[in-house]
């Protein structure tokens, strides 16, 4: 991919790495609000990709704001979506946080996807983990 083509509504914020070898482009927010304890509030950025095909944008969390301030936002933009990009940003933590127009609230990650067609079988071949899951390997 050489290049990802992006669009701004009026008082959007371009997507931006802090440093070079960042994976994702923070987003940031265009409006202030107020995140009550155990609430969330949805961000529009203004941020519109065309987003190639064969790849998505991953939505994550900030990890400052995630391990300081107990705020998490996840989601996946298709390629096929041009319309502005939405952060919902929970709050998860025992205080209420503010963000300020401007402040960078998450992160979207460019990543390659595999769409394989999906067939039906009767069965699944066995494996050495089979349906062992949810803390099966211990501690």
């Amino acid at each position: 991919m050489q290049s990802l083509k992006v669009m701004l509504d009026e008082g959007a914020y371009l997507p931006e790495r802090a440093h070079e070898d960042d994976a994702g482009y923070d987003l940031r927010a265009m409006e202030d609000a107020t995140i009550q304890p155990r609430s969330h509030h949805v961000f529009d950025t203004g941020v519109h990709m065309m987003i190639p095909s064969g790849y998505a944008g991953f939505i994550k969390s900030k990890s400052g704001l995630n391990v300081k301030h107990n705020l998490l936002s996840d989601g996946l933009v298709d390629a096929s979506y041009t319309g502005s990009i939405r952060v919902k940003l929970y709050n998860h933590g025992d205080s209420q946080y503010i963000v300020h127009r401007g402040d960078k609230i998450s992160q979207i990650a460019i990543l390659p996807v595999s769409t394989p067609d999906i067939e039906v079988v009767d069965h699944l071949e066995d494996t050495p983990r089979g349906e062992n899951g949810f803390g099966s390997t211990g501690r």
